[in-house]
């Protein structure tokens, strides 16, 4: 029987080189999931997106791709938030060093 998703993802992170990269990538991840969350939550299409944002629907679905290599910039982030009325604050945390690496 195949593993599922969520018992791959505990087998894979238990490697160290795995983890430590799904925690670098974790934040693009979680930015992507809200845009698209908030896009739904407010019943608009990627193509709608693209019209207010005055680009295309394929712009739009890199955005929202996490199998996009492309990284969104903080002006685009803030401006597909404004057209469907929302703000964006952004937090900064202390980056743990493992005791390895000291």
């Amino acid at each position: 029987m195949r593993p599922t998703f969520k018992e791959f993802k505990i087998k894979a992170l238990k490697n160290p080189e795995v983890k430590e990269e799904y925690e670098r990538l974790k934040p693009l991840y979680d930015i992507k999931a809200k845009l698209i969350r908030m896009r739904l939550a407010e019943g608009l299409t990627q193509e709608e997106i693209a019209k207010k944002m005055n680009t295309t629907k394929s712009n739009i679905s890199r955005l929202e791709s996490t199998g996009s290599k492309i990284m969104p910039n903080i002006s685009t982030i803030m401006n597909y938030a404004s057209v469907m009325g929302y703000d964006i604050s952004l937090n900064f945390a202390k980056i743990k060093k493992c005791k390895d690496k000291l």
